[in-house]
């Protein structure tokens, strides 16, 4: 079998979403749900990628290929449509408060859900060894901010909630600031600190267990800031300011995280320039950076950075993504726009579903076509089914409890 770590995201965890996260919301008209079906689907098509790339090294080795990653193309995916629609829905609210919320109903209570099944499941199957034994441990894992604090996840695909906690972060801190609009430069900005990243920072320079420890403290001591009202400007900036910090400094990776913020600002200009707002320059600009940036990079070892399987991702990433936003205009297929409403659940279940199949029915590579295919086919509609049903009786209904908070007022919003 073989654990995925830090520095061997080939077959697993480098390679989430955003985590994924849906952008309908549940109360929506129906209008509104068909203008952002290509927004459900893309994410299905991300959650789809990145259970292959994790199944199909344990069940059908034969079957993965090695001329894209696959893993990293669904992540591509996620993050793309993440900065294409996070920083305007923030910019639609005006309200730090119920978009933070809002966020946090949103992507926790499935989160939690798994974390404590994985914990449950290590009365039988071990926990990750890249999970260390103590509170840095819980800090962590309370802030998402996992990777950026160089830790291991319960689920090994939860290292990309850390780049997309880091986004909220900074994009909450642009637009207290008034500079959300920037979103070409900033593209540009993340892709030149990734080329310089790789070429001068080969380890986190923050190391140990102190800034999971001190980044727990600050953010949730700042979310209390965001959300009650009293003192969120200063809040937001600390909070945006700690984001980036750790993501260059105490990443396990710098310069793939700057890389993923680029790329999340490459999808917020496309927004833009859709919009009017901009042109496709620094677009074009950011994409050339990140193409560049594991070229000369100290950390560059894995076969998916190398020059080929690297572009060509890319390549796919950026079509797909192109091709589904041309289509936005017409109806798509429902089993994919549900698919991206499940993603989520999908996202974060499939890989500790994936430890305990294999602990079930064994190593498998070795077996007849027949047997590789039926059981991988059994274990995808497996965890379609499961993440169908944590999505109606998990999901949905925080979700909805979280928009009905968000409406209350608080107390320093109030004042």
């Amino acid at each position: 079998m073989g654990t995925i770590g830090p520095f061997h995201r080939g077959a697993a965890g480098k390679l989430g979403q955003v985590p994924p996260s849906p952008t309908t919301d549940v109360t929506a008209p129906a209008s509104t749900l068909t203008r952002l079906a290509w927004l459900d689907t893309l994410r299905g098509l991300g959650a789809l990628a990145v259970l292959l790339e994790h199944l199909l090294p344990w069940f059908a080795p034969a079957l993965r290929p090695y001329w894209f990653n696959l893993g990293m193309y669904g992540v591509l995916v996620f993050f793309l449509v993440s900065g294409y629609i996070i920083p305007v829905s923030l910019e639609r609210r005006g309200d730090v408060r119920a978009f933070w919320i809002s966020r946090l109903f949103r992507l926790y209570p499935i989160y939690l859900l798994v974390s404590a099944g994985v914990l449950l499941m290590a009365l039988w199957i071990p926990v990750r060894e890249e999970v260390p034994r103590d509170l840095s441990a819980v800090s962590a894992h309370a802030t998402m901010l996992l990777d950026v604090v160089h830790l291991g996840g319960l689920a090994d695909t939860m290292w990309t909630l850390s780049y997309e906690m880091v986004f909220y972060l900074l994009v909450t801190a642009l637009f207290v600031a008034g500079l959300h609009r920037h979103s070409g430069r900033l593209a540009v900005g993340f892709g030149a600190v990734a080329v310089v990243a790789g070429l001068v920072l080969s380890a986190p320079l923050l190391a140990g267990p102190w800034p999971a420890y001190v980044s727990g403290a600050v953010f949730f001591a700042g979310l209390a800031c965001l959300v009650t009202g009293r003192f969120r400007n200063v809040a937001a900036y600390v909070l945006g300011g700690m984001a980036v910090v750790l993501l260059l400094f105490a990443g396990f990776v710098p310069w793939l995280g700057a890389a993923i913020l680029a790329v999340m600002f490459t999808g917020t200009a496309i927004h833009r320039w859709e919009q009017g707002d901009g042109g496709l320059g620094p677009v074009a600009a950011a994409t050339a950076l990140v193409a560049l940036a594991p070229i000369w990079s100290i950390q560059a070892g894995w076969w998916w950075v190398q020059p080929g399987p690297w572009l060509a991702t890319m390549a796919l990433a950026g079509a797909t993504f192109a091709t589904a936003m041309a289509l936005r205009g017409r109806r798509l297929p429902r089993a994919l726009v549900w698919l991206g409403l499940i993603s989520y659940s999908v996202y974060l279940l499939h890989h500790p579903l994936l430890r305990l199949t294999y602990a079930v029915v064994g190593d498998v590579r070795a077996a007849q076509p027949v047997v590789q295919l039926s059981l991988s086919a059994g274990f995808v509609l497996a965890v379609l089914g499961l993440s169908g049903l944590t999505y109606r009786y998990v999901e949905l209904p925080m979700q909805r409890l979280g928009k009905r908070v968000a409406q209350r007022p608080s107390a320093g919003d109030s004042a």
